[in-house]
C-alpha cells in the first residue's frame, strides 16, 4: 500500500506504470518463424502447429456445419438464454453506433463521404484453460451490425480436439461464416496471408495472449488490426462509504483471468483500503483460481491512498485502465473526471461481470495504458470511409488561384499545372 500523504505522488504513479508484454525479443523470434512457416506452407503448417500446441490427433482445420448445428443440444436452457440475452444487448447497443454516408451540395460542387463495411474480417477467440463465447459475441456482432458480409472465426480446440459447444452456439447466433480450429500466432498469420482453408481477411480483431499480440503487431500493414489487447486490467476508485467486499470482488474479477493481469485500488480512505485487503484475503481462501489470483496481485496489484477523491481521479487517468469501477457516492459526477478508461462501471451495482457479459458494450478494450488514445472495439472498427469530390468548371475556376498558389509554395509544379491545364481548356 502506498499512502500519497506519506510517500508522495511520484511513488503512487510508479505503481501504475506497466510494460507491454509485446516487447519481448524471445517471443518475437518465435512468432517471426511461425509467420514465415504459415506464409510458405499454408494449411500444412497450420495442421502441424495445431497438433503441436493444441491437439496431437488433429486431422482437420474446419468445424463442420453438423458440429455447429448440434452444439445447441449440448447446452442447458439457462446458458442458451444467457447467451441470447447477451447477444440481444450487444446488438442493440451497437446499432446506435451505425454511421451513414453523407454529402453536401452547394452551387456547382458536391463533397461527401461514403461509409463502407470491410469485406471480410477475421475474429480470434482464445482457448486455453477457458472457453469464451462472450468474446465471440463481443467481436462478431459489432462487425455484423457494421455490415461486414463475411466473418471468419479462428479458435483453438480444447479437450478431445473439439471447440466447446457454447462457443459454436455463440458463433452461429452471432453470424460467423466459417469456424477454423487454429490458435495462436499461426491464426493471425493465416488471416493475414490466406490459406486454402483460412480466407485472407481485411482486418483481425479479438483478444489473445502475447504470441497473438506480437503476431498482430508484426503483421499490421499486411492486414489491419483492432488493437494490441493485453492482459486484463481493473482500477477501482472508491470513497470511504463504498462496500469493501464489492471492491474486493471487482478487483479479483479481472485478476482471475491470468497471472499477468493488473488490479489497482485508489481511495482517499486508508480504512477502506485496509478493509478491502482483508476481504481479498478472505476470498483467496475459497476461490478456485486462487493461485492465479495471488500471483497476479503480487506481480501487478497496487493499493494507493490519496489525499482526496480528486487526486484519486487524476491517478486513475494516469493508470488509463482497461476497466474502471467508480464506487463513489455520486458516480455520474465522477464520470466527468475520467478521461482515460476503456469501460467505466458506475456505482455499487454495476460489477465488472456486467460489462464482461451482458450490458452491451464490447468487452474488447484497450489495455496497457492505451486507453489514453484508444477506444473499445465498436462499429467503426469495421468500417472504412471514402471521401468524394465533384466540382464543375465554374467551381474550379473560383479556387484556381488558391490552388496554384498553394501547390507552387510547396514546390509541386505538376499539381499547379493540373489546374492551369483545365483553365486553358476553358478558353
Amino acid at each position: 500500500m502506498v499512502d500519497v500523504r506519506k510517500e508522495g505522488y511520484a511513488a503512487a504513479c510508479a505503481i501504475l506504470r506497466r510494460d507491454t508484454l509485446q516487447d519481448n525479443p524471445r517471443v518475437e523470434a518465435i512468432v517471426r518463424a511461425i509467420i514465415a512457416d504459415v506464409k510458405q506452407r499454408g494449411d500444412e503448417a497450420l495442421l502441424e502447429l495445431s497438433r503441436k500446441f493444441d491437439y496431437a490427433d488433429m486431422t482437420t482445420l474446419e468445424v463442420s456445419q453438423e458440429e455447429i448445428d448440434s452444439a445447441e443440444a449440448e447446452l442447458s436452457d439457462d446458458l442458451k438464454a444467457a447467451i441470447n440475452l447477451s447477444a440481444q444487448n450487444i446488438r442493440a447497443f451497437h446499432e446506435r453506433q451505425r454511421k451513414t454516408s453523407w454529402l453536401e451540395v452547394e452551387a456547382d460542387k458536391i463533397v461527401g463521404q461514403v461509409v463502407r463495411p470491410l469485406a471480410r474480417v477475421g475474429v480470434y477467440v482464445p482457448g486455453g484453460t477457458a472457453a469464451y463465447p462472450s468474446s465471440v459475441l463481443m467481436t462478431v456482432i459489432p462487425a455484423k451490425v457494421a455490415g461486414v458480409p463475411e466473418v471468419i472465426l479462428c479458435t483453438p480446440v480444447r479437450e478431445g480436439g473439439k471447440v466447446p459447444a457454447m462457443v459454436l452456439y455463440a458463433a452461429r447466433i452471432a453470424g460467423v461464416s466459417k469456424i477454423v480450429t487454429v490458435g495462436g500466432a499461426q491464426a493471425v498469420a493465416a488471416f493475414a496471408f490466406g490459406t486454402p482453408t483460412v480466407p485472407q481477411v481485411d482486418k483481425v480483431v479479438g483478444p489473445g495472449n502475447v504470441y497473438v499480440n506480437v503476431a498482430k503487431k508484426m503483421l499490421y500493414g499486411q492486414v489491419d488490426i483492432d488493437m494490441l489487447a493485453g492482459p486484463s486490467e481493473v482500477c477501482v476508485v472508491a470513497d470511504g462509504g463504498a462496500n469493501p467486499k464489492f471492491a474486493a470482488m471487482d478487483l479479483l474479477t479481472q485478476a482471475e483471468h491470468d497471472t499477468e493481469c493488473a488490479a489497482y485500488l485508489i481511495t482517499p480512505s486508508a480504512e477502506f483500503a485496509q478493509a478491502t485487503l482483508t476481504e481479498i484475503d478472505k476470498q483467496l481462501q475459497i476461490l478456485p483460481r486462487a493461485d492465479i489470483l495471488k500471483e497476479a496481485l503480487e506481480k501487478n496489484g497496487g493499493v494507493i491512498v490519496t489525499e482526496s477523491l480528486e487526486q484519486a481521479y487524476d491517478l486513475a487517468n494516469i493508470c488509463a485502465p482497461e476497466h474502471i469501477a467508480l464506487m463513489v457516492r455520486e458516480p455520474f459526477a465522477a464520470l466527468g473526471h475520467i478521461r482515460n478508461a476503456g469501460a467505466i462501471l458506475m456505482g455499487d451495482y454495476s460489477p465488472q461481470t456486467l460489462g464482461d457479459y451482458i450490458a452491451g458494450p464490447s468487452h474488447t478494450l484497450p489495455t496497457s495504458g492505451t486507453a489514453r488514445f484508444s477506444s473499445p472495439l465498436h462499429v467503426d472498427t469495421f468500417l472504412k470511409k471514402q471521401s468524394f469530390i465533384y466540382y464543375t468548371e465554374k467551381a474550379l475556376g473560383g479556387v484556381a488561384n488558391a490552388l496554384t498558389t498553394f501547390a507552387r509554395a510547396e514546390g509541386f509544379d505538376a499539381h499547379a499545372e493540373a489546374v492551369v491545364a483545365r483553365q486553358e481548356a476553358q478558353k
